[in-house]
């Protein structure tokens, strides 16, 4: 007995020592929140003395790290029997997703997520996480305490710790002893490139499907082993704009489910109800609607969650203290405070509704398993030679995501031909690829691939279109009937492991962007490569145009040769093939005019003031963490200072290039293209070298009427927004005719699919170069295209060359690169840096 009460007694002088440990926001930092900014390393101290001084209701767990080395961390709140059991809580809930029609909900706590600062500059909401996380932790709050029985809470305090300190530290490092609330003042004005995006420039907000980024990879896959039912990802908008908060606006996808519809009303009045008794303006179901799938609302909702944007107005220029056009000063105690208040809200509401979160959440995966969600059933991937890496990265994507797909029994089946949009009969065979819509994701795989989403509203945040056949560019089928499945599906990315050890030399087909990887990793270790400009053929194996071709006889100075291309080729899973002659059974030999020297290139890309950021990122993340190949950034404002003679390549993300209205500077950039530079312009540069009376590329113009409506400039003021988008295209998708002769074009089809996120289409080139990418009538396969826009985009040329001299201007109207998901796009530019001009 007197055993027993010395432990009870030491159990509960631990407890008021940890108690006695924890501390509040303002106690452990030493100032309010809201009266500074704070930085990240202090966010996660916070949570991790928090941890250390009440493990039994928070476990802290750091889920990966930055590009730039910072923490990625989640807390687990509950009550002290749920973090007990967290990991048997998490299984059941997966059990509740993946195997729905068997598994019991029970008593299962419902889990919320909340995501604060995905955007670095947008800073306060990771303030707020630290005042929601005392309030869950607090032993005086009877109020969270309560919640915390039926609830489990996710916190991440910050998705971008890179952007975040960007922001941060750039205003701590401007502000005065006191803030200016004057948005003239310097730290209401961030320089380039901001703190909204990641240490790549890359908006995270817009990553969650595609993870092409390090901190989506690492957050998505523990969100995929969580599928909480509630997931808020916390914003701010302009300093002028009301907190905004659920309902959504429209459109909403069709998938979205009644319940998930229903849910977001009622989180709606709850936020309202204390939003009112504090007299705080908010607004709702307006602007930011439930369409594109890779937002932190979106990805979530199409996983089963009730997925929510809050948006807070401040943002960059808010600073400590902004005025507003009222007059008003917003500061970031204010703002702080707002999240916070819809955090608790949101919880509360959770807690009140906890059980028919979870059997919502289980009727969601019951239907997917049961009925599937769409009409199509199935989708088929063909598997062509030329597409092995663009599958690879396809699958990729689909194990990111947990999407189940099998290889495909040898059958026929009738279906949505991508290609040409007409219903079809097909046949599918053992080494094609099928994705069947009954599976735990249904509402996923309906979404990323039904060929065309239905828009209630044309009034969107982002584009309209994203169908992955046509990210991809691969040859699919949409079915309404179930294609027969077998096994699991071999990876697409086996490769041919030559058996020769001295070769007369190798054959790399250059087919996809693994191609133009190992390329370029051969050339920096000096080994000198060719390439064919026409198909040819060799010991009775067909070789396609821009084919790679190694030679024993060029790289006598490599002793390794062999060793270092069988070595580079395996670790790029690239394909490579013995050769042992020159002599082509068809086609050219290897020694023709026809097959050119391949030389490494040295590549600038412009970047700083007047690039678009995101555009810049783009092709920075690119070359680094896709093609491994060195590139050097250049501030553009400094171009008219460089020795262009420096380099080979010059590319022009989207941007407004100051220098392009210099004269001097236009001058002696046109000689360094005459004298053999190549230029790979795109998107907005396009359009700027346009106009230069030099280019070969000119707008195309508006075809002038005599039946033009005269009373078309009489419109309605309330539909000012609405006649807008009749002349806009948000984002949809148009086939493009390759020229796949060019070398701009090798390996491709004789089409490519692009997204169209604006009205640039120019003439066609007429003398001095080559129209190697058009659309023509009636190319819009799949998004919303505004009436007056319609005509406009057809008959014109988006993607052409302009030889210079010895030197060139490749033209890419289009992004190719766009948010580095649009797979079918990278090989292109990489045909513009290493092909274009060799």
């Amino acid at each position: 007995m007197l055993r027993r009460s010395i432990k009870v007694l030491i159990l509960t002088l631990l407890v008021q020592n940890c108690l006695a440990q924890l501390k509040s926001p303002e106690e452990f930092l030493g100032y309010p929140i809201g009266s500074r900014f704070t930085p990240h390393w202090k966010i996660v101290d916070y949570f991790r003395t928090v941890a250390t001084a009440v493990p039994s209701i928070m476990k802290l767990e750091q889920y990966g790290q930055t590009n730039e080395g910072r923490p990625l961390m989640v807390a687990f709140i509950s009550a002290a029997s749920n973090i007990s059991n967290l990991e048997t809580i998490r299984q059941n809930n997966l059990r509740l997703a993946n195997d729905a029609r068997n598994a019991s909900s029970g008593n299962a706590p419902a889990i919320v997520w909340l995501s604060y600062n995905v955007h670095g500059n947008e800073a306060s909401s990771s303030e707020a996480s630290m005042l929601t996380l005392y309030a869950l932790v607090d032993p005086k709050n009877a109020q969270t305490k309560q919640w915390l029985q039926n609830t489990l809470v996710i916190i991440d305090p910050c998705l971008n710790p890179d952007g975040r300190d960007r922001y941060v530290n750039w205003f701590n490092s401007v502000v005065g002893r006191q803030y200016n609330p004057a948005l003239d003042a310097r730290e209401h004005n961030e320089p380039w490139p901001g703190g909204r995006s990641n240490h790549y420039n890359f908006d995270l907000n817009r990553d969650w499907a595609w993870q092409t980024q390090v901190e989506t990879q690492q957050r998505v896959k523990l969100y995929n082993d969580w599928l909480p039912q509630i997931h808020v990802d916390f914003h701010e908008q302009g300093i002028n704009n009301p907190y905004y908060f659920a309902p959504a606006a429209q459109p909403y996808h069709e998938v979205i489910t009644p319940w998930q519809r229903t849910f977001q009303e009622v989180i709606g009045h709850n936020h309202a109800k204390y939003f009112d008794e504090k007299g705080w303006l908010y607004f709702t179901k307006e602007v930011f609607d439930l369409l594109y799938p890779s937002y932190g609302d979106t990805y979530p909702i199409y996983n089963g969650a009730i997925g929510m944007t809050y948006e807070q107005g401040g943002g960059p220029r808010g600073g400590l203290g902004a005025l507003t056009e009222e007059g008003d000063t917003l500061t970031l105690a204010d703002r702080a405070m707002h999240h916070f208040t819809t955090s608790l809200s949101t919880l509360e509401t959770a807690s009140q509704n906890a059980s028919k979160l979870v059997s919502e959440f289980q009727n969601f995966y019951k239907n997917a398993v049961t009925a599937g969600v769409g009409n199509y059933k199935s989708y088929v991937i063909r598997r062509t030679p030329g597409d092995t890496g663009r599958l690879s990265a396809l699958t990729q994507l689909l194990d990111r995501n947990k999407i189940l797909y099998y290889a495909a029994r040898n059958a026929s089946g009738r279906g949505y031909n991508y290609d040409n949009g007409k219903e079809e009969n097909f046949t599918v065979d053992t080494n094609d690829l099928v994705i069947p819509s009954l599976q735990p994701k249904s509402t996923l795989v309906k979404v990323l691939f039904e060929p065309n989403a239905i828009l209630v509203d044309s009034a969107t945040y982002d584009i309209t279109a994203w169908s992955l056949p046509y990210v991809y560019g691969l040859k699919s089928y949409a079915s309404k009937t179930n294609i027969p499945v077998g096994g699991a599906w071999t990876k697409s990315d086996v490769f041919f492991s030559p058996p020769q050890s001295n070769p007369y030399g190798y054959v790399i087909p250059w087919n996809d962007i693994r191609s133009a990887k190992l390329a370029g990793e051969l050339m920096q270790k000096g080994i000198k490569l060719r390439y064919a400009e026409e198909p040819f053929q060799m010991g009775g194996q067909s070789f396609d145009r821009g084919s790679i071709i190694v030679l024993r006889t060029s790289n006598q100075s490599q002793p390794a040769l062999w060793n270092t291309v069988r070595a580079l080729a395996a670790s790029n899973r690239v394909s490579v093939f013995p050769v042992s002659s020159g002599f082509a059974e068809k086609g050219y030999d290897f020694g023709s005019n026809r097959v050119h020297p391949m030389k490494a290139r040295r590549v600038a890309v412009l970047t700083g003031e007047g690039v678009g950021s995101n555009a810049a990122g783009e092709v920075w993340h690119f070359f680094e963490q896709t093609l491994n190949y060195p590139v050097t950034l250049i501030n553009a404002n400094d171009v008219p200072r460089i020795n262009l003679n420096d380099y080979d390549v010059v590319v022009m993300p989207d941007g407004n290039y100051r220098f392009l209205n210099d004269k001097t500077t236009v001058d002696v950039l046109r000689s360094w293209i005459n004298s053999g530079g190549h230029i790979v312009a795109m998107e907005g540069a396009v359009s700027q070298l346009a106009k230069q009376e030099w280019a070969g590329l000119k707008p195309k113009k508006e075809e002038d009427t005599d039946n033009k409506d005269v009373y078309e400039a009489l419109k309605k003021y309330e539909s000012r927004e609405r006649d807008m988008i009749s002349n806009t295209t948000p984002g949809s998708i148009f086939r493009v005719e390759l020229d796949n002769t060019h070398p701009l074009a090798f390996g491709y089809h004789h089409y490519y699919y692009t997204l169209k996120q604006d009205d640039n289409v120019y003439d066609f080139i007429k003398d001095g170069g080559w129209n190697v990418g058009v659309i023509k009538k009636d190319k819009q396969v799949a998004g919303f295209v505004g009436s007056k826009l319609q005509n406009r985009l057809q008959d014109g040329l988006l993607f052409g060359v302009q030889d210079m001299g010895r030197g060139s201007i490749t033209y890419l109207a289009d992004d190719v690169l766009f948010r580095n998901f649009w797979e079918n796009g990278k090989l292109i530019f990489a045909n513009a840096v290493f092909l274009v001009g060799q």
